[in-house]
């Protein structure tokens, strides 16, 4: 299918009836609508935490929409350590993933050696849906974007990478960088 054919990430998560999970195994991301506030968070430490700001907002009413429908929305971020300056960063913000609804967990890479996981990052929906995330070598988005699977080999592996790295994980109150 072809990406402009495909449907679009909230339609995605609009459509979820049991659980959306994320699995994030860079230590960097280039993500252009974020660059200011990294930026602003490198100079000052200080990140954008408001839930209802027009950064966060339109992220934490999708979120608390799909919960209300009885979603379960998880995330796994399996990370370097010591870790990136990028990853002080995602954590710092995480706390807004969580009042919108979302578990987070965190994941040092060493200890995921014995596990299978796919080559890129993926967003997981009701185990049947995998939308791949591509990016180029720096982070930013790359040309092709986004892959989206339903070939039920795809799905189980994603639903097993990611219900492996979530057991090892460590909740976000417990991770300490």
């Amino acid at each position: 299918m072809r990406q402009s054919e495909q449907p679009s990430f909230e339609e995605l998560m609009t459509a979820a009836t049991r659980t959306a999970v994320h699995l994030e195994m860079r230590d960097a991301y280039g993500v252009s609508d974020e660059a200011e506030d990294f930026r602003h968070w490198k100079r000052t430490g200080e990140r954008d935490t408001d839930p209802s700001s027009a950064y966060w907002g339109p992220w934490v009413e999708l979120v608390q929409d799909a919960v209300r429908r009885g979603v379960e929305v998880r995330r796994v971020r399996i990370v370097s350590e010591p870790v990136s300056e990028y990853i002080k960063y995602e954590h710092a913000g995480s706390v807004v993933n969580i009042k919108a609804g979302e578990s987070v967990r965190w994941l040092p890479r060493r200890q995921t050696s014995g596990l299978a996981l796919p080559g890129n990052d993926f967003w997981l929906f009701d185990e049947k849906t995998v939308l791949f995330n591509h990016f180029s070598g720096d982070g930013e988005a790359s040309p092709e974007g986004r892959e989206l699977r339903t070939d039920p080999e795809v799905a189980e592996l994603a639903t097993r990478a990611f219900d492996a790295a979530w057991t090892l994980a460590t909740p976000h109150d417990q991770y300490k960088i």
